[in-house]
């Protein structure tokens, strides 16, 4: 039985189930780290073909999405939402749970 990596792992989980992909992706925006979102979003790519794959149905430098997607990467919005719909999701902006602060 061959040995699976974490990322090939994750992406199976990811191709198999949409909705826990984004789900993923809603924690890692609430509470995670800009780079972890990045490494699921490269694993999802790969989920779906390759980034190459996402490149090209983007319309995307094959190779600057390599690096936008990598821990350091910063995309850019038309990127991020151009690989989000490739990969069957989409960005959204929710009213974040009101914090309460007692009265001083």
């Amino acid at each position: 039985m061959k040995d699976r990596s974490h990322d090939e792992a994750m992406a199976e989980l990811f191709k198999e189930d949409p909705a826990f992909a984004a789900e993923y992706l809603n924690q890692l925006l609430q509470d995670g780290e800009p780079a972890d979102l990045l490494v699921a979003l490269r694993q999802m790519a790969q989920a779906h073909g390759g980034v190459r794959a996402i490149a090209k149905e983007t319309e995307l430098n094959a190779t600057q999405l390599y690096r936008t997607l990598s821990p350091k990467g910063n995309p850019e919005l038309r990127s991020l939402s151009a690989v989000l719909k490739a990969l069957g999701l989409r960005l959204a902006v929710q009213v974040a749970p009101q914090q309460h602060h007692a009265a001083a």
